[in-house]
């Protein structure tokens, strides 16, 4: 990241081509879990011979939990801590299954320095090397540091 004290950031804006990933498994735990809060009972994510059946040929976990990872890598790493989505533009190109490693990815393509604004091309990627999910998201930072009094 590039030092600029008298940017709108809180810290150092990230530069333009900057990138940053993690990874995590998921599993039919997390399905549980996101269901529970969503609401999310689809027999797809549960009904073994009703996901069988369908063009997916078995489980697969909700499309919430795989762009859940750009979430944490985001807030996690690029940007950082204090970002949260404004606009995000994602397709759905595969499906992720109970046990499949994903990663998410992230590389930054325009950054504002009047507003913490970034612009990033998104990415998430199964560990077969298919792309699960792709496109866009736009990006605000805030100031989550807490001074003492």
């Amino acid at each position: 990241m590039t030092d600029n004290t008298d940017s709108a950031w809180p810290n150092s804006p990230p530069a333009v081509g900057e990138s940053a990933r993690l990874s995590r498994t998921v599993e039919r735990e997390d399905i549980e879990k996101f269901s529970e809060i969503s609401g999310d009972f689809n027999p797809l994510h549960y009904d073994e011979a009703a996901a069988e059946a369908s063009q997916f040929g078995e489980l697969v976990v909700q499309g919430g939990i795989t762009s859940a990872i750009l979430n944490a890598v985001v807030a996690q790493e690029l940007p950082g801590p204090g970002t949260v989505f404004l606009n995000v533009d994602w397709n759905f190109e595969a499906p992720v299954r109970p046990g499949e490693t994903i990663t998410g990815i992230v590389e930054v393509t325009d950054v504002r320095t009047d507003k913490p604004i970034t612009e990033m091309e998104t990415r998430v990627v199964r560990d077969d090397d298919v792309t699960a999910l792709e496109g866009t998201a736009v990006c605000y930072t805030m100031d989550v540091t807490q001074e003492s009094t």
